[in-house]
Parts: C-alpha cells; structure tokens; sequence
C-alpha cells in the first residue's frame, strides 16, 4: 500500500505542477485565466474497518478555472477590445459550434468582417443602412465596404443674438426697405453655413440681419432676415432682394413671433439652384418651414453672436475608421466627418463558467455542465461592459504560482521519499535470515 501511496501523490504532485507551468506559460496571455488542481484522498473501506482504515493515497478531483477579472491595460488599437465584468465575446467560423473567449485582440479583415488572430469572425447584431440597429441573432459582423452616400440639407436650427443697442441702417428707413450685400452699411450683422444639395454639393449659405424698427415706448424690435445662397439671394432677385424672414421682439427681447417667406406652391423655403464661383451648379434645396428653426434668436443688450448654426446635410464620405462604444455599438467613421452605426456586439455568460471546455486559442466551448448561455449587449443586465482600445490581462498571480511551484516541488519530493522509504523497508525484510 505504502508504494500506491507514494505513486499516487506523485501523479498528484506532478499534475499540480503541470497547471501550475500551464498558468506561468500563459501569464502574458491576454484573456487568459488561471486554473487550479483540486485533490481528494482515496479510501478502499473494507467491512469491519470502520475507524481503522488507512488511505491509499491522493486523486485529482478536477482543475477548474478561476474567472475573476483580470487587469485591463491600454493599447490604443481601436479594434482591441476588453470586458470589465461578466460575459465572453462569441466567435464563429461559420462551421462549428460558436466559440467564447475573453480575448479581445481583434482585427478588421480584408472582406471587412471582424476577426480574431484565429480568423474566426466576432458575433452581433447588423445595423441598416442608415445605422439602425437590429436586434436578432447574432451574426458575423461585417463593415461596409462602400462610403456614406451624402445627405441633402432639410433641417437648419440657429440661435443668435442680435443686440438690442444696434442702430437701424440708413437702408431700412426707406420703404420698402432695401439691401445691398455688398455693402455692410445696409445691414447689422452676417453669418455664414455650408448646406448640402442631393449630390452632397456644398452650398455656402450667408444670413443678413437688418434691423428695421423699434417702439422707443416699449423696447419692441423688427428685424429683417436676408438669406443668399452662393451669392443668389434666397427670395427675390439680386436687384430686389426680399428678406427671408421678420422676426417680432417683445420688450424684453424675447422673439414673439416671426414669418419666413414660403413658395405658394410648395409651402416651402426654396433655395435655388446657383453657380458656384468655380462654375459648378449646385442643386435647390427646399426646407419645410417647420425645419427651419430660428426660436433661438434673441435681442438682448450685448454684442451680435451665433451660438448655434446647424444643419443636418452633409457630402460623401469614405470609410476612414472605426469606434466602438462600451455599448458594443461599432461605429463606422467616414472622412466626411459622420459616423453610423455599422453593428452591435453580442455578448454571452453562463451560470456556470467553470462548467466551459478550455479549447485551443484562448477560447472555450459550450458544455451541458455551463449551461445555456444569456445573450446581450454589453452593460445589460449582468453583463459587463466593453472598453475599446485595450485589452484584458491574464488573471494569473505570477508570484503565487511560483510559491505554488515551490510547495508542489516539495509534496513531489516527499512522496518519493516515502516510496524510497518503503524499498529500504522491504530490502531489510528480504536481508532478513
């Protein structure tokens, strides 16, 4: 007995001492986690020996992996990916079962699929063309390979103050009143945007403010708003000009009210077509007046400024990069400054992990013992979420393995010692005469 002792506690020792290298190999692996030899004594119980019975040595229980979190370190790779809590990313190769891993280094590939080293493609939810998500099952995420088709201008928001203290220009005390937009004399203030035509054209377009009254009783202001296009004016024509709106101020310099000059026919703003000073034509754009959002607009007692011009246009774009959000949203960057969501990434976790099989390329697979996996997005529920441009550390204490090492080493050396011991035993046994 004494030797299956010694043999079993060296098998023992040395299957600890495997995990214990297996954890020190992959101290610098990135998602990797730690394992660890769990052991149990054996008994051979015989009727009648309750209370007596003497061991037959020691058995591998299981190794079982230890999921805590691991240190999540920065690399700036857009594409590098780490999980601050629960979940494991989902990988396919579209022939096998999905695979999970924790390991986040993944890459753009020449189709635009997102790939880990493996070449096994990054499961999630596809986003429409217009960058809506849409939740259902998981599928290789894809990037688009074409640019962003460019969008006309239909909506312009603006907030601006005009100050309360401006004199009314020579101009606007003739009737009706008049402008010259080659003469800042003839009005007060002028700010300029970029609006877009349908072929993603730039239109340069410049706003006027003139103001034309005010009640020295109350403090009440008009204001007219003059609007040109690449130069053309909005309405009217460069030898009579019409303002694109009047704007109403109360007393307390508030907008009361405000009219914009709309196309009988359309019910729209309509800004022509025009010439640019390259000699390129640029398309008409039309705005729903109600898109035309100027309640911003103020008259207070301080200097003409714009706080706000925006529009919501812009030309065509190439693909430029990508983002991901802690969300699992990817976002795809264009050169024209935009961005649309190109997919969402889906997460997996398992009641219990411990229960997954540890493959082959830092990647684990799905078991009766893990149970069915609970799929989501990133910050869901319990699922933890995604921090882009790093990457999860292995959870591997390097300095409690080699004390482990030590303390295995020094186990393997005992249980030899005792199958030396029992030989020395025996020898003696057989010298006896």
């Amino acid at each position: 007995m004494g030797f299956q002792q010694g043999l079993s506690g060296l098998n023992a020792s040395s299957k600890n001492l495997d995990v214990i290298g297996n954890n020190i190999a992959n101290a610098n692996t990135y998602g990797a986690k730690t394992s660890r030899a769990e052991f149990s004594h054996v008994y051979a119980v015989t009727a009648g020996g309750i209370g007596q019975s003497i061991g037959t040595g020691v058995s591998v229980d299981a190794v079982t992996q230890q999921f805590t979190q691991g240190n999540v370190s920065t690399t700036d790779v857009p594409t590098d990916l780490a999980i601050s809590g629960n979940g494991f990313f989902q990988v396919t190769d579209g022939i096998n079962p999905t695979m999970y891993t924790r390991n986040g280094q993944f890459k753009v590939d020449r189709s635009g699929f997102v790939v880990n080293n493996d070449g096994m493609k990054l499961l999630g939810y596809k986003a429409d063309t217009r960058g809506q998500i849409q939740p259902s099952a998981a599928e290789p995420l894809r990037l688009p390979s074409s640019g962003i088709v460019p969008r006309i201008s239909a909506k312009i928001s603006m907030e601006v103050n005009l100050d309360s203290r401006a004199a009314i220009p020579t101009a606007a005390t003739t009737a009706p009143p008049t402008i010259d937009f080659s003469d800042p004399s003839t009005y007060n203030n002028a700010t300029s945007q970029t609006l877009y035509d349908a072929k993603g054209q730039s239109v340069a377009m410049t706003y006027y403010f003139q103001k034309a009254s005010t009640d020295v009783t109350t403090g009440a202001s008009t204001w007219n708003v003059y609007a040109t296009a690449n130069g053309t004016p909005v309405n009217g024509t460069a030898a009579a000009p019409e303002s694109l709106a009047t704007l109403t101020f109360n007393g307390a310099g508030r907008l009361d009210s405000s009219f914009k000059t709309v196309d009988a026919a359309t019910n729209m703003i309509e800004i022509p077509s025009t010439t640019t000073s390259t000699g390129v034509l640029t398309g008409a754009i039309s705005i729903d007046p109600a898109q035309f959002d100027i309640a911003g607009i103020t008259q207070y007692g301080s200097s003409f400024a714009v706080t706000k011009l925006d529009q919501d246009g812009y030309p065509p774009g190439n693909l430029s990069g990508i983002s991901v959000q802690d969300n699992g949203t990817v976002l795809a960057q264009y050169s024209n400054g935009q961005s649309l969501a190109a997919g969402q990434i889906e997460l997996a976790s398992f009641r219990n992990p411990q229960g997954l099989q540890p493959m082959a390329g830092n990647m684990w697979a799905i078991t009766q013992a893990a149970g069915e996996p609970v799929r989501g997005t990133p910050g869901s529920g319990t699922l933890g979420k995604l921090e882009a441009g790093a990457l999860e550390e292995s959870n591997v204490d390097l300095a409690g393995e080699l004390v482990n090492m030590i303390t295995a080493q020094r186990a393997y050396q005992a249980n030899a010692q005792t199958i030396k011991t029992q030989d020395q035993v025996l020898q003696t046994l057989v010298n006896l005469r």
